[in-house]
């Protein structure tokens, strides 16, 4: 490790839905922080301009960005073939990647940084690991998960928008991304902490949703049960719920960073005030 930089925080936010107008502007509101890195935890926008327009705005801001996908950046909206709206599945995922990393935006295809501000070795690890309709009822099927979320008047966008090319369905590319997010995991040093960055929840029992609890089983997924012990993190971060807090649960910081559509935060705020410090 280098020398010990002093005087540095790591922020995080999510879901700042940037299809929005209002959300547009209120990203203007986010002030210049040249030594901190920021944690952008997903859902940043629906459309490859609104992506782009955040990481050159951000990265004028902060020291580095630090990015993870969420379902809506991994939405189809597009039939046009050549469009790049139209890109499905990993296909999509790549460009996205590929867009983030045009702006030195850490992926999660990229080696993971070590934050610079600690005696201790701590990485930070932005993941992606979709969901697989896990975080349902137990005596509930997996084939009966849309119909039961529906009884209720619950539907996901992600079953006409996210598509899961070339695998067979969105579990068993929940599964591949899982295995190799868990295998790079493993891999580093004993001594090493982390701070696992995620846009869904890790634990099931996270995936609390008092409004629409039926929504759940488009929250995560249940292979990523206990990470946060196996894998040494002092954090973990995550959005996609819209229910912002931060709470300990096994002597680990857990920070639900959403900012949320319009009338989920408080206009007369600013949205820099919504950034959460993690370290």
């Amino acid at each position: 490790m280098g020398a010990l930089v002093k005087f540095m925080n790591l922020w995080a936010i999510s879901d700042l839905h940037l299809g929005h107008a209002a959300n547009r502007k209120a990203l203007n509101s986010i002030g210049r922080r040249p030594k901190d890195w920021l944690i952008l935890a997903g859902d940043i926008g629906d459309a490859e301009e609104q992506l782009a327009d955040a990481f050159a705005f951000l990265q004028r801001r902060f020291a580095r960005l630090i990015w993870t996908p969420g379902n809506h950046e991994l939405w189809t909206t597009n039939n046009t073939p050549g469009s790049p709206q139209a890109a499905r599945g990993e296909a999509r995922y790549h460009a996205l990647v590929a867009l983030a990393r045009s702006f030195g935006v850490v992926t999660p295809e990229d080696p993971y940084p070590i934050w610079p501000a600690s005696k201790r070795p701590i990485v930070i690890a932005p993941l992606f690991t979709l969901f697989d309709y896990s975080f349902r009822p137990d005596e509930l099927a997996r084939a009966d998960v849309v119909e039961w979320a529906a009884a209720e008047g619950i539907a996901s966008a992600d079953e006409m928008l996210l598509h899961s090319a070339p695998y067979p369905d969105k579990a068993a590319w929940c599964a591949a991304r899982v295995a190799a997010t868990q295998a790079r995991l493993a891999a580093l040093p004993p001594d090493y902490a982390t701070v696992l960055v995620n846009h869904y929840p890790l634990e099931q029992a996270h995936a609390t949703l008092p409004r629409v609890p039926r929504f759940a089983p488009w929250c995560g997924t249940r292979l990523t049960h206990n990470w946060h012990r196996r894998f040494r993190a002092v954090a973990v971060v995550y959005g996609h719920l819209h229910i912002r807090r931060s709470f300990e649960h096994e002597r680990v910081r857990f920070h639900e960073v959403s900012f949320g559509y319009p009338g989920q935060w408080d206009e007369s705020k600013t949205l820099d005030s919504y950034l959460r410090v993690i370290l």
